[in-house]
């Protein structure tokens, strides 16, 4: 039995990944912030988060998720101190992540958890604080936490906090990594970068427009390995980017394309097929209690 086991007192919770179908950049706001558009789906697949509420009030992280990431800097610890401080709550909690998101693929792995440990946490510290207020606080954490903590596919605006819930179709996606970790303030700052482009109407993304991502261009022409990828991926479909990190994705109609086409180039790059989720497993978490 492993000390993260649910039989010790914990709880399982799922963390799952998105991908941003696309993403512009249509100017900067009075606060310095770039003005985003973009498309969040969420993905069935991500990293597990394992929880076990303590009565002395510490937070703890068990285990090395993520090497050389301290403490003190990895986003689940500081969303259950920051709830823990805005609750004014005298529980603390022990927590394990399982980590199976890369870091710097724009995939949403340090969003998806803090949200994760901010929703679940309000369930077992029964603080029933909601869904608005939890997703503000997210946001002072990152701007892709609160598309998490609502967990719904969304039309994103402003600097992603702007949310519209939109269906999706059915889809499934080959999704590679080639492990190149992205810093993204960094990203933003690059000269070459396209910050104003015109804005995009849902009605463009509705008929299948190609409105692209404006980091796709700066990071193929920076990071071989990136445009390796590209290069593979493009004999199954149409490569994209997700978000501002290095992970790369073509879309199918249905579970058997994509597993033939991931079969096709999967030698070469590595990859996974993964399922596009109507809404996050988070959600379905919740209602069956963990």
């Amino acid at each position: 039995m492993s000390d993260a086991d649910p039989a010790g007192g914990w709880s399982i919770w799922p963390a799952p990944a998105k991908l941003n179908l696309f993403l512009r950049i249509t100017g900067r706001r009075e606060d310095g912030y770039h003005a985003l558009q973009t498309v969040f789906r969420m993905l069935d697949w991500g990293d597990t988060i394992r929880l076990r509420p303590r009565a002395d009030g510490r937070i703890r992280r068990i285990g090395d998720s993520v090497p050389g990431l301290a403490e003190a800097d990895d986003l689940v610890i500081r969303a259950a101190q920051l709830l823990q401080k805005e609750a004014n709550v005298s529980s603390g909690v022990d927590i394990v992540v399982e980590k199976r998101i890369p870091s710097g693929a724009g995939l949403g792995g340090g969003s998806s958890d803090a949200a994760t440990v901010l929703r679940a946490l309000d369930r077992l510290w029964q603080l029933d604080l909601g869904e608005g207020c939890l997703a503000a606080l997210g946001l002072t954490l990152g701007a892709d936490v609160p598309v998490f903590v609502r967990g719904r596919n969304a039309w994103a605006e402003g600097v992603g906090e702007s949310l519209l819930p939109i269906d999706l179709p059915s889809a499934w996606y080959v999704l590679a990594d080639p492990g190149v970790h992205v810093n993204t303030a960094g990203l933003f700052h690059t000269p070459e970068l396209t910050r104003n482009a015109a804005p995009a109407t849902m009605a463009d993304f509705v008929s299948g427009a190609s409105l692209g991502n404006a980091f796709e261009p700066v990071l193929r022409r920076r990071e071989p390995a990136v445009e390796a990828v590209f290069d593979v991926l493009a004999e199954v479909g149409t490569p994209r980017l997700t978000g501002t990190g290095s992970g790369c994705f073509v879309e199918f109609a249905t579970r058997e394309s994509a597993e033939a086409a991931q079969a096709q180039v999967t030698s070469r790059v590595p990859s996974r097929v993964v399922g596009g989720a109507a809404r996050s497993p988070l959600l379905d978490a919740l209602e069956a209690g963990g």
